[in-house]
């Protein structure tokens, strides 16, 4: 705890601080000895995420009826569209992707609202990279590899594993997450004290079937936040793959099995490190998820999301064939070092900005 009138100083320490260039100059260097192209795209983006549990902060940049510097007129009062400070840069580096880029990287602050806590502070900084061809399964060889020498002598003795979200469900618990029921889901949520999943907003209430569903990953989600993903990677660099269909977000769906989807999650002594996807190529099935995505928002009550038009015109235009991921780094950082709150990595957390 800082003490009154000490809170301009970092909540970061001069030693973690130098460690945070050191991890940040490695990461470098593993992209460069790759070949894989630098990028830096822009904060300010045109489209909020449609993803229900991303919370994109809006930005004005004018004021309307204020003059403007360099201008004696007002600005006009009609308001400019929306600006949003991007919670990945995903859409802009899939853009890139599309005009040709080859293999890219970024290291960028991110901001997402309702985001804070021992792991979450609401801007953190993530390392975001495409690999043109790559299989799911190489890219976790290349997160893994990443993740290893990032974490140096944390990760000396670690192993490296890899199960399915229904062998992970299986395991921690004796749950089949594609056959078991809702109520089964509810029981196992039980110990957390929650007894049904939440109703949504009063218009919608009179189930239908997508609200059904909608409240199905509600508990899966819930129990993969709480009770599994706690339990993975204590010994071992722990990747889960196949997540259900419905979780999908940006990922190719399995051809071989239509349930589940080509995307994955990192996980070490409890923490979720990454998030990667085959990445989906098709404008159309695109469009189909964002319009889902805001219909699950309007059944929650959540503020609609305009899809990204310059995305889906850039995979109408070609996607190459490529597999993507975003890793925290100040989780990863957090890990080498030992920490035990994210505000012990970072030179001023947004409570002290």
């Amino acid at each position: 705890m800082t003490a009154a009138g000490e809170d301009w100083r970092p909540s970061a320490s001069h030693a973690h601080l130098v460690e945070r260039a050191a991890l940040l100059r490695r990461a470098r260097e593993f992209f460069a000895a790759r070949e894989v192209l630098e990028v830096d795209t822009p904060l300010l983006v045109n489209a909020a995420v449609t993803d229900v549990h991303i919370h994109s902060a809006r930005v004005r940049l004018t004021e309307p009826g204020v003059a403007q510097p360099g201008s004696a007129a007002p600005a006009p009062a009609a308001p400019a569209p929306p600006l949003f400070l991007h919670t990945s840069p995903e859409y802009a580096m899939k853009r890139l992707l599309a005009a040709g880029s080859g293999d890219i990287y970024q290291i960028c602050h991110v901001v997402r609202g309702l985001e804070c806590g021992r792991l979450h502070n609401p801007e953190f900084t993530l390392i975001e990279w495409y690999r043109t061809g790559f299989t799911l399964a190489s890219l976790m060889d290349e997160v893994e590899a990443l993740v290893r020498t990032l974490l140096g002598a944390a990760s000396a003795a670690r192993a490296s594993e890899r199960l399915s979200y229904r062998e992970a469900f299986l395991r921690e618990l004796a749950l089949d997450p594609f056959s078991a029921s809702e109520e089964a889901l509810a029981r196992a949520a039980q110990p957390l004290g929650f007894r049904r999943a939440p109703l949504p907003p009063r218009a919608d209430r009179g189930a239908t079937s997508s609200a059904s569903a909608g409240a199905r990953d509600e508990w899966l989600e819930l129990l993969m936040a709480s009770l599994v993903g706690p339990r993975l990677g204590r010994s071992a660099l722990t990747f889960v793959h196949s997540y259900p269909a419905s979780q999908a977000a940006l990922a190719r769906l399995d051809r071989a099995d239509a349930r589940v989807a080509e995307r994955f999650e990192l996980y070490c002594e409890g923490i979720e490190l990454a998030n990667g996807f085959h990445e989906l190529a098709a404008a159309d099935e695109q469009r189909a998820r964002f319009e889902h995505d805001n219909a699950e928002r309007r059944r929650l009550g959540l503020p609609l999301a305009a899809p990204d038009e310059r995305l889906l015109a850039a995979l109408a235009a070609g996607l190459p064939d490529c597999a993507g991921v975003a890793l925290g780094f100040d989780r990863t950082l957090m890990l080498a070092l030992g920490a035990g709150h994210i505000e012990q990595v970072l030179p001023f957390p947004t409570a002290r900005a």
